[in-house]
This record gives C-alpha cells, sequence and structure tokens, in this order.
C-alpha cells in the first residue's frame, strides 16, 4: 500500500501547511506474522483529538482500500500516543465500519508499540464493543477479546450461501453467532485435507446473491490433524485451521481474522476438549495465532506484527 497523497519535502510542503491542510500518522501493519507480506495487512491511522464525521472515515478506508482501516484517537487534548495507554479505536472496511475486528486491533498495538514506541504493558481500546485490552508478551501481542458462543443452525435456511462458499464440499456441522455481528460456520469433514481446503475456490457472485442482512461472514473450519496434513513448516499439527469470506465488505477473504476466532475457540473447546489452540487462517497470504478460552467470558488471541509502510495521509 501508498500513502495516497506524495510530499516532496522543501517548498511543496510548507505551501500546503501554510494553507491549513492537516496530515496525521499512517502505518500499513501486518498482523499475525513475523514476516513482511504475510498475515493480514490493516492501515492504522493516528487520529490524535482529531474529530472526523464517520463518512469522512469511511472516505479514508475507502481510499486505502485495506480489507481494514484502524482509526486510533486520544481520549483527550492533554494525551500523547507515547505515554498514554488508552485510547479510543474504530475499524472501517472499504464500504462500512465493524463492530469488532481482531487483526486492525493488533495492527493497531503494533504500530504504537513498535513506531511509537509506547512503553506501556498493556493498551486498552474503547471500541464498540467495549474495552479490548493488548499486552506485550514477549515478541507477541496478546488481544484480551469478547468471546462470542455460536448456536446450532438448520443448514437449509443458508443452503445457498453454503453451496456458494463451499462448493460440493460436504458439510459436518452449521452454526451461527448473532453476538459478532453475524457469523456463519460451517464446519466440514475431518478427511478434507489442508491441501484441498486450501484450494476451495467459493462463487463470490453467488456469495453476493445468497447474502443475508443478518450475516457478517462465513467461517469455514477444519479440525487439524497429521492424517490431513493441517501441520506448520516443522510438523507441528494446528489444533484447527480455517478460512473467513465476507464480499459484502469490499474484499473477497479476509487472510486472517481475529474475530473470528473468539467464536472458533468456544466452538473447537467443546469439540476438542482443551481451551489452548495452535491455530491456522488457511487463506493466501496466511497466519498463525494461538488462542486461549479464558473460562470468564474472554479469549486471548495471540499473534505477532510487522509494520511495513510508514507515512502520513492528508485529511
Amino acid at each position: 500500500m501508498e500513502c495516497p497523497v506524495v510530499v516532496h519535502e522543501g517548498q511543496k510542503l510548507n505551501k500546503m501547511a501554510a494553507i491549513g491542510q492537516k496530515w496525521v500518522p499512517l502505518y500499513q501493519v501486518d498482523a499475525f506474522t513475523d514476516q513482511p507480506f504475510g498475515g493480514n495487512a490493516a492501515a492504522v491511522c493516528l487520529l490524535g483529538d482529531e474529530e472526523l464525521t464517520d463518512d469522512h472515515l469511511q472516505k479514508i478506508a475507502a481510499e486505502m482500500n485495506q480489507s481494514e482501516t484502524a482509526f486510533i484517537c486520544k481520549l483527550s487534548p492533554q494525551d500523547d500516543f507515547i505515554s498514554s495507554s488508552v485510547f479510543r479505536l474504530r475499524w472501517f472496511t472499504p464500504v462500512s465500519e465493524m463492530l469488532l475486528c481482531g487483526h486492525a486491533t493488533l495492527a493497531s498495538a503494533g504500530a504504537l508499540f513498535y513506531v511509537i514506541k509506547n512503553p506501556s504493558s498493556q493498551l486498552t481500546f474503547q471500541t464498540l464493543s467495549g474495552d479490548l485490552f493488548a499486552r506485550r508478551e514477549g515478541d507477541f501481542i496478546s488481544l484480551d477479546l469478547p468471546e462470542n458462543k455460536s448456536q446450532p443452525q438448520d443448514g437449509g435456511k443458508y443452503k445457498d450461501l453454503i453451496k456458494a462458499t463451499i462448493g460440493s464440499f460436504p458439510v459436518q456441522e452449521v452454526r451461527f453467532c448473532s453476538s459478532v455481528g453475524g457469523d456463519l460456520l460451517i464446519r466440514i469433514p475431518d478427511s478434507i485435507t489442508r491441501e484441498q481446503f486450501e484450494k476451495m475456490t467459493p462463487d463470490i457472485q453467488g456469495m453476493m446473491a445468497a447474502h443475508q442482512e443478518e450475516i457478517r461472514g462465513v467461517i469455514v473450519t477444519l479440525k487439524g490433524s497429521l492424517e490431513n496434513g493441517c501441520v506448520d513448516d516443522e510438523g507441528v499439527q494446528y489444533d484447527f485451521v480455517s478460512r473467513f469470506f465476507d464480499p459484502w465488505s469490499g474484499l473477497p477473504e479476509d487472510p486472517v481474522t481475529g474475530s473470528a476466532h473468539t467464536v472458533l475457540a468456544s466452538y473447537w473447546a467443546k469439540e476438542l476438549g482443551k481451551t489452548e489452540f495452535y491455530a491456522r487462517q488457511c487463506s493466501q497470504r496466511g497466519g498463525v495465532l494461538r488462542v486461549r478460552l479464558r473460562g470468564d467470558g474472554r479469549v486471548d488471541v495471540k499473534g505477532q506484527a510487522v509494520v511495513v509502510t510508514t507515512g502520513k495521509i492528508r485529511i
């Protein structure tokens, strides 16, 4: 991603400043990866105490054209990004605002920790989903997010959407989670291999045609095993893998979805009889997550973040 406006040093910048144009810091951060160009990219904009309309924020997000753009605001003019530990946070896709976005929260914490050099051990973000927390844990950032439980769902209601999403793959179970904004959860049989899963190609136009208002996105998940090839580069088995599709939000597939793992953690805890998981999201970029269901209505989602672009945007 390039900054939408390129400004050269010297006279041009001075002229722009003279006529009152405002510039704020902008970063692109790859979340849930330890390498640039992996995981899920998010734009992170530090607004300070700037008051922008929702329409203005939406236009910035559309300009960035990332799966999400995060806007971090100070709570008061006396706060600053270096020493404060509590901020407001909002997330926008290219077409709409989101209730919860895990990877853009991780990216926001990464920008504050790694670029701004905020020394806090924990950051608090005030969001539409309540207070979210980002903690330093060595080379990782651990997000403290709300647990989102799913309920069994008659697949017949969403048969056209399911068909468009997974094609000829068999369905083992269908569930629905309303609390995260509306996620349809489809589990496919354990016999499906990782290679087959990664080659699955949804009918995006069919998904758009079958979309129902209560659906934020579609999670497709598969239990990991040595037999189906759901292992990392060192041969360590993933507990589960997943993919997330939400073409009505502006991009066909979300590369790595932290919020979806608040649904998946609750589901797989019952299926596997455990509360800590090693997971992978099997998009083209891919991402690795360590997830823990705490038992107090919260989920810890841990990953790494890499800052790949720094710059400014004119607002």
